[in-house]
């Protein structure tokens, strides 16, 4: 991987990170941005499951080899999660800051298309 391919995959894995303690960190911030929620521990739950992908996203940052799995896997998380941030958005369940999320998660699928059209092994 080139040092170019680095910054973003650190950039996500920071956000992913942050994510996923936060509700840990400050459960009543993390509720008055998201909204409400009856079944707090789904949220804890969502959140410690993103930690793998921290760690995914590290290994991407500070190896220089190229993993095609690792990268699907991370594909694969952005298009989950672009899934519900939109449906539950649009079904009326979640709040509008997670079509935010939706479209961050949309750019970082978008890098990862980009990073394997222009990668070589």
């Amino acid at each position: 991987m080139q040092k170019k391919y680095k910054i973003f995959p650190a950039i996500q894995a920071l956000y992913y990170f942050v994510t996923a303690v936060w509700p840990f960190i400050h459960l009543e911030s993390f509720l008055a941005v998201t909204g409400d929620k009856t079944d707090i521990w789904l949220v804890k739950t969502v959140s410690v499951l993103l930690l793998p992908y921290c760690l995914l996203l590290a290994y991407l940052t500070f190896n220089s080899k190229r993993n095609l799995i690792i990268v699907l896997s991370i594909m694969l998380c952005c298009f989950v999660l672009i899934g519900i941030d939109f449906y539950y958005h649009f079904t009326g369940v979640i709040k509008w800051t997670y079509v935010i999320d939706g479209v961050l998660q949309i750019l970082f699928l978008l890098y990862w298309v980009y990073y394997i059209i222009n990668s070589k092994e």
